[in-house]
């Protein structure tokens, strides 16, 4: 079965697709270290997947996607690879934006991006101004991203926010929380894909995920093509999602 085949895509579109798809884009490193190559190699194939997945979640009007890039925790890994990673995320940017804007991709950076270097810190914001007004697919990529930074930041701006008088603490709800997030205004994510076999959530979009459903595909990131893709949404759309309530089966018996 091709990857590219359209009948795939007609098939998905006749069930519910997820509003928020989010990916921990896990093994570029295990993928390289197989094949004998240095781990950037892994991550250079990594972005040719990443490009090939965008383009489908936008054929099937899905209209977020959030992409786990660089963690707050990354910085703790070799230098070289660092600034590989870095150069990387450059080049990509520069290299993606002329067709992600042509096709109506708004693309955001969430994290803390104040310790990215110059020359990233450039490219981000140029792309942030391009494609700020597309309204087709948002595509944010998650760089120096913690969950618990991002929760943290969030409480600080409401703590802030009480003390100059403009929000009273306990009128605080779950939606202001929301709202000071780095996905402010965006669906809640309604599927996880984390590739490379690993189980855990590796503080991602805490808050946005809690009914989350979660596909580990047991495959390393550059190996994730269309039709693993294709496969994950499908088990999306068999899973019977109940948000803390009872489903048809468990109201029926």
């Amino acid at each position: 079965m091709e990857p590219e085949r359209q009948d795939l895509l007609e098939e998905l579109r006749k069930g519910a697709l997820p509003r928020h798809v989010a990916i921990v884009m896990d093994g570029n490193g295990r993928w390289a270290k197989a094949r004998g190559l240095p781990r950037t190699a892994g991550h250079k194939q990594g972005v040719e997947t990443v490009r090939e997945i965008v383009r489908m979640t936008r054929q099937l009007d899905i209209p977020v996607l959030t992409i786990f890039a660089f963690s707050t925790e990354n910085w703790s890994r070799p230098q070289y690879e660092v600034d590989a990673l870095m150069r990387l995320m450059v080049d990509a940017i520069i290299k993606e934006v002329p067709e992600l804007h042509a096709n109506g991709v708004r693309l955001r950076f969430i994290g803390d991006l104040s310790r990215l270097n110059r020359d990233l810190t450039q490219a981000v914001e140029k792309a942030h101004a391009t494609t700020r007004d597309n309204r087709i697919l948002t595509l944010n990529v998650a760089v120096n991203y913690g969950g618990r930074a991002e929760i943290t930041r969030a409480a600080r701006l409401l703590a802030q926010r009480a003390v100059e008088g403009k929000l009273e603490p306990a009128s605080i709800r779950e939606k202001d929380v929301a709202d000071v997030l780095y996905t402010a205004g965006q669906p809640d994510v309604d599927l996880l894909i984390r590739t490379g076999g690993d189980k855990r959530i590796s503080n991602f979009l805490l808050f946005q995920c809690a009914y989350a459903e979660f596909v580990v595909p047991s495959i390393y990131w550059p190996d994730f093509d269309r039709y693993q893709y294709y496969l994950a949404l499908k088990e999306f759309q068999g899973r019977q999602r109940r948000f803390g309530g009872l489903g048809e089966e468990d109201a029926r018996g």
